[in-house]
């Protein structure tokens, strides 16, 4: 049994764009889903798509290189962990990188970027941070 499953879908994206794979498959879970569809509208990675499967489905995550082939998602790093959860406020929320990355957070309204929760005042749970 794996403790941390989001801990595991950003650990296969960091070692895919480190080995330049066009690609990532991650075990499909609502939440994992989510979280590509943030990263996907933030514009960290091309498109996400569940593959339907048995015994299990999974997500596939397409990869988003510059035009030199350069790393658009270069750190991607987990916040709030099981042992630790970390809750922010909607004055809280983290300010990645001065404006240039994304927090992600977990929302009453779904999971959504710093940005996003900013705008409809939500605060959450932060899951982790892209830059």
């Amino acid at each position: 049994m794996m403790t941390d499953p989001v801990a595991d879908m950003l650990t296969r994206i960091r070692n895919a764009v480190a080995c330049e794979r066009p690609f990532v498959d991650i075990p499909y879970s609502r939440e994992k889903a989510a979280i590509a569809a943030v990263l996907q509208r933030e514009g960290y990675v091309w498109e996400s798509e569940v593959i339907e499967g048995q015994p299990r489905s999974t997500l596939r995550i397409s990869l988003k290189y510059g035009p030199s082939g350069e790393r658009v998602v270069q750190q991607i790093k987990r916040i709030s962990k099981p042992g630790c959860r970390v809750y922010a406020g909607v004055d809280d929320l983290p300010n990645v990188l001065q404006g240039l990355g994304i927090a992600i957070v977990s929302t009453s309204k779904g999971v959504l970027s710093n940005r996003e929760a900013r705008k409809q005042r939500l605060g959450g749970e932060v899951i982790c941070t892209v830059w």
